[in-house]
């Protein structure tokens, strides 16, 4: 289920804005295409936790899988019958990215949700849970770009979109067969709004996950100036093909899932916040190699290092805040956190579209030294309260755990 899905989402997140650079050749309209795609985003995950918290996590991915299924497969049809180029096909492919950013995030709070439920099942194994998920969603990143490429070169979107709604169909189809209903859905007598505000009262009162959600702000700005920027960089300025492009990021997804794995032992053996430290480290040198690269080679290993760093900080981050937010009000607490978090992704998108392609490196290295800096006090912040997320766990909270129904 999460497989299918993360892989729909990953395929269309790159596929849009290539498919803008295709159509119009503007680096401007990239950025824009990348802003569109994530705007919506918020909406979907402001509702999403109090959906989730109302009509239980396997009916809200159902209904956004299927609905985001049916989108791409429209967008496919009208592809197919206007011409490859122009303003007609523009407006539709930029219409797709904004409302497959609705969906696939809805989704994504959905399967999110799910997981946090066999993170707490785990215990202090916790940190495995996660590793696993993320080494999920990290194939999606690995496979994504790659299958993207692939079907770009016949020079059509209808594959890549028609591939993409299958697998979308597929993640319903499996959440229907997987995840175990039995649990009645939550009785949430509150609106969404008083939901979200218990949500913001809830990161309030834990220092903690407010210094973690610096820490994934700052990483997330800086992973989306690169993912923005990225198609713009390697076509124009170093000449490649989408192909290339995928390829690359493709190879940083393989480096990013034997990260994710080497995290799990690391853990089990140094503790979160030592692993942590050190990816962000990791992570944010990598950012200030890849906007100071001046060579294709230079440039793929710096993106290949930065997503190592991400991969491995997001299995602390995750488990995290699994461990931190309450169960009672996971939803709407999520919903808050991950609106908070993703506010750099249509920034990015922003600031992609503003400055010309020749300044993009120089924005790259700006995000760095705010990457660098937010991740030492939020880094900082996590070891005055460690006693908040390393408390004893009860004795059969290490048991293997089962298959959880929706929160």
């Amino acid at each position: 289920m999460r497989a299918t899905d993360a892989l729909a989402t990953s395929i269309t997140r790159y596929a849009i804005p290539l498919l803008v650079l295709i159509t119009t050749r503007s680096a401007s309209l990239t950025g824009v295409a990348f802003l569109l795609e994530w705007l919506p985003c918020l909406a979907a995950f402001t509702l999403g936790g109090p959906l989730v918290d109302r009509f239980r996590a396997d009916r809200v991915l159902k209904a956004a899988a299927i609905a985001r299924s049916v989108l791409l497969l429209a967008a496919a049809v009208l592809l197919l019958a206007l011409p490859p180029a122009g303003t007609a096909a523009t407006v539709v492919v930029m219409a797709l990215g904004a409302g497959a950013g609705l969906l696939s995030h809805t989704s994504f709070v959905a399967v999110e949700t799910l997981g946090a439920d066999l993170s707490r099942q785990a215990g202090d194994q916790a940190h495995r849970v996660q590793a696993v998920q993320i080494g999920i969603d990290q194939s999606a990143l690995l496979a994504g770009p790659l299958v993207v490429g692939i079907l770009l070169m016949t020079g059509q979107a209808w594959p890549v979109l028609t591939v993409a709604a299958a697998l979308s169909l597929a993640a319903a189809v499996t959440a229907v067969r997987t995840v175990n209903p039995a649990r009645p859905a939550a009785t949430v007598d509150a609106g969404v709004i008083d939901q979200l505000r218990t949500g913001w009262c809830t990161v309030r009162g834990i220092p903690a996950l407010c210094w973690l959600l610096v820490g994934l702000i700052a990483s997330n700005l800086a992973v989306a100036v690169a993912q923005a920027s990225a198609p713009i960089t390697l076509v124009q300025h170093f000449g490649t093909s989408t192909l290339t492009v995928g390829t690359i990021w493709s190879a940083a997804g393989v480096v990013a899932l034997a990260a994710v794995a080497a995290s799990r032992r690391a853990i089990d053996r140094h503790g979160l916040w030592p692993v942590g430290a050190a990816a962000a480290a990791t992570a944010c040198v990598a950012c200030f190699a890849a906007a100071l690269a001046g060579h294709l080679a230079l440039y793929a290993v710096a993106i290949a290092i930065l997503m190592a760093g991400e991969g491995a900080l997001t299995v602390v981050l995750r488990t995290l805040r699994a461990r931190l937010i309450p169960p009672h009000a996971f939803g709407a607490t999520l919903s808050v956190t991950i609106v908070l978090i993703i506010l750099p992704m249509p920034a990015a998108g922003a600031l992609v579209a503003l400055l010309p392609s020749a300044a993009l490196p120089a924005l790259l290295l700006v995000c760095a030294a705010v990457q660098a800096l937010a991740m030492a006090l939020a880094f900082r912040g996590l070891w005055h309260h460690r006693h908040t997320y390393t408390a004893p766990v009860a004795p059969h909270a290490s048991a293997a755990p089962t298959i959880a129904p929706a929160a």
